[in-house]
């Protein structure tokens, strides 16, 4: 039998570590004295140890390796052939993460060298959640606030005043775009989350469900008329992080101050998927 030192030593870890892996049921001393409460190992248990520092270099958690070294007639090749699978699939998962963030870091610097520093540092890549829409529509001359605000103007209160009339009380103002037609107009979705509220849909007013998507998303702060900037520099990230745009864009209005456009709040949303 070999102490804890003498076996520590063999197996190049330290002796707290072999404690560790005894308590939670990986590497158990072959031996405890119950007098003294020295720990002694055999010799053959050096490959298990071996086994398990292979793993935990590859980034495997304990408790997976503790599940498989407890299995009945040892590891199988299968179980072996699984774990590394699913731990290579991790990695990849993890190097795709860290090249977007390398991309970003790149674009930033070039932004920083060429003294244009963009608006894209404030792009992220989220999942939206699910929302619950009481819209209706209009139709605008094209993209852009002159040919949008209009539409707001002259629709959203049909929505507001709808769903007040029901006892609905409105949440945040939610709009959404159609892709343009062949003249150019757009088709503009806006209305008020309403959550699990019950209202009966109208000629005018109906209920759509948006659901989560992946986004590109950044904020507009103030006016309005600047906001196809933000956009352009959404558009701008996406074509160089490895992206491409998956469907209409989304704005949400998180604070909409009638009075101030420059306390305004809006958040542009563009769905994406892998370019």
């Amino acid at each position: 039998m070999l102490s804890i030192g003498d076996f520590a030593q063999l197996g190049q870890v330290s002796p707290r570590t072999l404690r560790h892996y005894g308590a939670v049921g990986i590497i158990k001393p072959a031996h405890v004295d119950p007098a003294t409460g020295y720990r002694y190992y055999e010799l053959q248990q050096l490959a298990d140890l071996r086994r398990v520092l292979v793993l935990r270099d590859l980034g495997i958690g304990l408790e997976p390796i503790r599940e498989l070294l407890q299995t009945d007639g040892g590891v199988s090749l299968e179980q072996l052939r699984g774990m590394l699978r699913l731990r290579q699939a991790e990695i990849s998962s993890s190097i795709v993460e860290q090249q977007d963030r390398l991309r970003r870091v790149a674009e930033l610097l070039d932004g920083l060298e060429k003294g244009n520093v963009m608006r894209t540092t404030d792009v992220g890549v989220r999942v939206t959640d699910p929302v619950r829409v009481a819209e209706t529509t209009g139709v605008a001359g094209g993209y852009g606030h002159e040919n949008i605000s209009p539409v707001f103007e002259d629709r959203l209160g049909v929505v507001w005043r709808w769903a007040l009339e029901s006892g609905v009380v409105p949440g945040i103002c939610v709009a959404h775009y159609d892709w343009p037609d062949d003249s150019g107009h757009v088709v503009v979705h806006l209305g008020f989350d309403i959550g699990d509220q019950s209202l009966n849909e109208t000629d005018e007013v109906r209920i759509i469900e948006l659901p989560a998507v992946q986004v590109a998303s950044a904020i507009h702060r103030g006016p309005l008329v600047d906001i196809a900037n933000t956009f352009e520099s959404i558009v701008h990230w996406i074509e160089t992080s490895g992206y491409r745009i998956a469907d209409r864009s989304r704005e949400l209005y998180h604070e909409w101050d009638p009075d101030n456009p420059a306390l305004r709040i809006t958040e542009l949303q563009v769905p994406i998927a892998r370019a």
